[in-house]
């Protein structure tokens, strides 16, 4: 399923193992594109859909705003039992202050099936370090 916003950021879905998989591209910027995927977050919730990966590959960037909306999509799917997880967070994108955030509360993947395998507790997994991102980066 694909959705293009009027702040040209496209929003595809897709299912792997049972586990939603919503494929965010183009520019993600608070007022233009946060009702876009409150919208989309809120559909699938209100259709029992709450195991869900923002798969983030293709965002440039992330406002303090967006920041704000994703934290909310991720307590409206908490509520309903479920967890939203994070996928390829362009860490050389964000400020420090927004990846810190962003890592406190959501669990952060650089590999699709990590994620989808987060899903399930007997499956390894491995997780964004996000010190060990600061340890690489020139901060």
């Amino acid at each position: 399923m694909h959705c293009e916003t009027a702040a040209n950021m496209r929003l595809d879905q897709r299912e792997k193992e049972g586990i939603r998989i919503l494929d965010l591209r183009g520019r993600l910027k608070g007022g233009d594109s946060e009702p876009d995927l409150r919208t989309a977050i809120t559909t699938l919730v209100e259709a029992g859909v709450v195991n869900i990966i923002l798969n983030l590959a293709e965002i440039n960037r992330i406002d303090g705003d967006e920041l704000e909306t994703m934290v909310f999509c991720y307590a409206q799917i908490r509520n309903r039992g479920g967890t939203l997880k994070l996928l390829h967070l362009n860490a050389d994108r964000l400020s420090l202050n927004v990846l810190t955030k962003l890592t406190t509360v959501f669990e952060v993947f650089t590999d699709e099936r990590d994620a989808v395998n987060s899903f399930f507790p007997h499956r390894a997994v491995h997780r964004f370090d996000v010190l060990e991102w600061v340890q690489m980066s020139d901060f």
